[in-house]
């Protein structure tokens, strides 16, 4: 006979089969401590509210047709040894098909020194591309015209420099500024939180962020002015609910930094845009993407009173985990990042970079970048996911998943807003202490084997995997260093002089720095003088603990 319903089904069918045949275990919960039920049904969930693709809040996605129109952006990130090293990578990786640029810089480009300091011996193209002036950026994109392609830039401290540089060469270019299109990380308050690359107090770190805001606003409208980033908090521990509260908090601030400087919401909001993780837990992540777009719809539309539909749109990248993946067994970094894309697609991202296997021993070589790649091609054209508009829609389970991932995440945010916003909870470590108590989790869970990690708590094997890895010539350092040094001999040294000091003017006061480092930079001013005219004068942060 037939359960009527799912409380009579759990008493008369489940409990005497569980009776039986024990669970594997008893607790279902995902990472984010919500519990998973045997089977959900309509009682469950909210699907006869859920809207259609296109429409606010856009829980379906944000365009009617979505894939059916245009494929994500297929966006490998990608920099390393040096600009003429990075430079062939980007062309070879567009010849394999890649839709889009995404920039990885060094440590020392990242936090404001150049090539030939102290503090960057040992760094300088080892994590990404080393830029010091407009030299490097203009080999950097050589042979690439800057109207074909658009560019991501994973920057933030120098975030406001960088894209000077990208500025001043498609001046050089002869391109208008109106014809590139791209977009700057410039998510400052998440380096304070989990990744650490910052260089100024918050206030006026903000300040360079707003001053983007409005110099693009009124010049470069195809720009994203910022990519508002839960990834690296997620990477540092974060559980997919804090990275949706941590994220979207630090977003509410951004509007509030950018509002008090005398802009107007709609005139800034349709360019802000988002970057998340694409973890292991396939219908988690896909809830999350979906809860993603409801909540920021929500907040830009109720909160902020913004008029624009655009601006109510959650716009986002999508990366695959690195935090998952091992320098065992790397060639399951394979499936682990292929289900990750999966997850990813099936959530509506916009632009998705897909790890590769061996990034838990070193940056990709060609060969595993092109796999990588590969990867997004076939989930593209030949898995079929691309040809319905949120497919999972209606699942009972997800609907469920995406209303609780929702309700959560809004309730870290009350709890942000009630300390001062994200800026106020950045200062009694809330959020900081909440990722290092996760991360701290996760980590008691796979020393207890509660977590599985296959190649490494379980399944070993004891042959280990050997594979070539992508190795910086050091002769690229000097090479680098040389360049440098023969930039700062021939430049016109007084000009550069006068720019700083112009630069160290607008610093004090509120002239929009934007159009003086772009001036700056014209005239082969390096990323490290700038970054110390402006130390100078905003003085620089100590780090941030709660500890």
């Amino acid at each position: 006979m037939e359960s009527k319903s799912k409380s009579n089904w759990i008493k008369n069918v489940l409990k005497p089969t569980i009776k039986r045949r024990l669970e594997r275990k008893s607790n279902f919960d995902n990472h984010s401590g919500i519990k998973i039920d045997t089977v959900y049904d309509h009682d469950d969930s909210n699907s006869s509210t859920l809207g259609y693709p296109g429409e606010y809040p856009y829980t379906r996605g944000l365009q009617p047709n979505m894939y059916r129109g245009k494929v994500w952006t297929m966006r490998q990130y990608a920099g390393f040894a040096s600009a003429e090293e990075s430079n062939a990578r980007y062309k070879f990786l567009l010849d394999s098909g890649q839709s889009g640029l995404s920039v990885a810089f060094d440590l020392p480009t990242q936090t404001g020194y150049d090539s030939d300091h102290p503090l960057a011996i040992g760094e300088v193209g080892r994590a990404g591309v080393p830029i010091s002036s407009l030299v490097d950026m203009e080999i950097l994109f050589k042979e690439i015209p800057l109207n074909k392609v658009t560019t991501s830039m994973t920057i933030n401290s120098t975030a406001s420099v960088l894209l000077a540089m990208y500025i001043a060469l498609a001046k050089k270019q002869n391109i208008p500024l109106n014809q590139i299109g791209g977009t700057v990380q410039n998510d400052i308050l998440k380096e304070y939180i989990a990744r650490g690359t910052y260089i100024f107090p918050p206030i006026p770190s903000m300040r360079l962020v707003t001053d983007l805001f409005q110099y693009c606003a009124e010049n470069i409208p195809k720009w994203n002015t910022i990519s508002i980033s839960g990834y690296h908090m997620r990477e540092a521990g974060a559980t997919a609910v804090q990275e949706l509260a941590f994220t979207f908090s630090n977003a509410i601030e951004y509007v509030h930094a950018a509002i008090n400087s005398g802009l107007d919401v709609d005139s800034f909001a349709p360019r802000l845009s988002f970057f998340f993780v694409a973890q292991s837990d396939l219908f988690e992540e896909i809830s999350k993407f979906r809860a993603a777009r409801r909540m920021w719809a929500n907040i830009m539309r109720n909160q902020f009173g913004a008029k624009d539909p655009r601006s109510w749109m959650c716009r986002f990248h999508t990366q695959t985990a690195g935090v998952t993946l091992t320098a065992q067994q790397p060639d399951n970094n394979i499936i682990r990042s292929a289900f990750q894309g999966l997850s990813a697609v099936l959530g509506g991202t916009q632009s998705l970079h897909v790890n590769s296997r061996d990034e838990a021993l070193s940056l990709p070589t060609p060969e595993s970048a092109e796999l990588s790649l590969r990867t997004q091609q076939i989930l593209s054209h030949e898995t079929g996911i691309t040809d319905t508009v949120d497919p999972l829609g209606g699942s009972f389970y997800i609907e469920n998943l995406t209303d609780q991932i929702e309700s959560k995440a809004n309730d870290y945010i009350d709890q942000i807003q009630n300390m001062g916003g994200a800026l106020g909870a950045l200062q009694q470590g809330f959020q900081i202490k909440e990722i290092h108590d996760s991360a701290y989790k996760i980590q008691q869970d796979i020393e207890s084997n509660e977590r599985i990690v296959v190649g490494v708590n379980a399944f070993q094997t004891k042959d280990q995997t050997v594979i070539p890895i992508q190795r910086i010539d050091p002769n690229q350092t000097r090479i680098q260093l040389e360049r440098l040094r023969k930039v700062k001999s021939e430049r016109n040294s007084g000009e550069v002089t006068r720019c700083l000091e112009n630069l160290s003017v607008a610093a004090s006061n509120t002239e929009n720095i934007m159009p003086i480092m772009i001036k700056a930079v014209e005239n082969y001013a390096t990323v490290g003088e700038i970054s110390d005219t402006l130390r100078r004068v905003f003085g620089e942060q100590k780090e941030f603990s709660p500890f």
